[in-house]
């Protein structure tokens, strides 16, 4: 069950799957760091950060059905997963033009190759679920890009759009569902109006 902390859980995941695809960076592996770039980022060693910066509903995953549950005791009926759409942005800091470069292409192949995650890849609430994340590498304009910094106050520099989809994020509520025990069927005891117009007429 994908609880309230699966956001936090994906964001987790992300940092982790960086970090092991910086392992090998030279000189040294940079930095990985979840950041909402509201304070200046210390950049006295390279460092990529990743900051969440939009939730929306899934349009495509809207008006699915009710999800039951059925184990013998205590069958329920819950609300389907509300289905989101996370929205990331990376950005190198530190170190010379070159490393801030290698960084940005690492991200771009890393997540490129794992661009669907499921199964083992997946940690926290989402572990042995049958979720799966998708990368999708945002094409924003130039103009869309400078109106993210914008709102953030902060100079424009080069880094990368990513949304993840879909993220089931499940009710926390269940109603529980009332097996039909036992039914009767009564006899009619009069006749309705359409069965008495249609008595002959003496």
């Amino acid at each position: 069950m994908a609880d309230f902390t699966v956001v936090a859980d994906v964001s987790a995941i992300i940092v982790r799957r960086l970090e092991e695809a910086f392992a090998d960076l030279q000189p040294a592996p940079p930095v990985v760091e979840l950041n909402d770039l509201s304070d200046a980022v210390q950049s006295s060693v390279s460092k990529l950060t990743v900051f969440l910066y939009d939730i929306s509903e899934d349009p495509a995953s809207r008006n699915r059905p009710p999800v039951l549950s059925t184990p013998p005791d205590r069958p329920s009926v819950r609300k389907p997963p509300m289905a989101l759409l996370l929205r990331y942005l990376m950005t190198p800091w530190g170190g010379t033009q070159i490393a801030q470069h290698q960084m940005l292409g690492r991200t771009l192949q890393v997540l490129y190759d794992d661009a669907i995650l499921e199964g083992g890849q997946l940690s926290g609430s989402l572990a042995g679920s049958t979720d799966v994340l998708r990368f999708t590498f945002t094409p924003l304009s130039l103009e869309q890009k400078s109106w993210v910094w914008y709102a953030i106050q902060k100079p424009y520099r080069l880094s990368l759009n990513y949304e993840v989809r879909v993220v089931n994020l499940d009710a926390s509520g269940a109603t529980p569902v009332v097996p039909v025990a036992s039914r009767s069927l009564q006899p009619a005891t009069h006749l309705g109006p359409t069965a008495a117009a249609l008595e002959p007429v003496r």
